[in-house]
């Protein structure tokens, strides 16, 4: 009520118990009750009082203002909501635009679907039509993620680094040089 705790609520019911008198404790408490009940209700009408002439005087408008210059997302969002609400009413001209404008948005969207599953199944009897019997790595499809230059392009092969080879001697690099000749073609045709 007053801050006050358990104990020290103890400790004033115990002094007033020995300054009052145990004969008198029970008035004193209806009469501090009947007090309190006076005092809270004097409050909340002095309360009252300075709202509805904080409402004539408009101080609520200029507060709401200064919380929506500190949030003005809040603000915005409240105003777009108080808009829809006082212009969309059932039955009012706007509920029916609005209404024809969904009808419209879904024939809209079931032609675009038709369409687009028409296309597909057309490009799928072409690619039918023209793909050969026998499947190449260029006429699979990519893997996600891969065009189709990328995928039909080999890897390439892994190679050693330079100066891991051994360099050749001159008798090696004479011989590879020289054309090799078969058995066959040294025996000449006898006729």
């Amino acid at each position: 009520m007053f801050g006050l705790g358990a104990s020290e609520m103890a400790v004033i019911g115990i002094v007033a118990l020995i300054v009052v008198g145990p004969k008198d404790l029970p008035k004193l408490f209806r009469s501090a009750g009947e007090f309190t009940g006076k005092a809270r209700r004097m409050a909340q009408e002095f309360s009252r009082a300075m709202n509805a002439a904080a409402d004539e005087s408009g101080v609520n408008e200029i507060s709401k203002t200064l919380q929506s210059a500190a949030n003005p997302q809040k603000f915005g969002a409240n105003k777009v909501r108080e808009a829809a609400m006082s212009t969309i009413k059932p039955g009012s001209e706007t509920a029916k635009l609005s209404a024809e404008r969904q009808a419209a948005k879904d024939r809209m969207t079931e032609a675009a679907a038709k369409a687009a599953t028409e296309r597909k199944a057309k490009e799928g009897a072409a690619e039918a039509t023209s793909a050969p019997a026998t499947k190449s790595k260029a006429s699979t499809t990519p893997k996600t993620g891969q065009t189709a230059k990328t995928a039909a392009k080999p890897k390439p092969k892994a190679t050693k680094p330079k100066g891991t080879a051994k360099p050749k001697t001159a008798a090696k690099r004479k011989a590879a040089s020289k054309p090799k000749t078969t058995a066959k073609a040294k025996k000449s045709d006898p006729a």
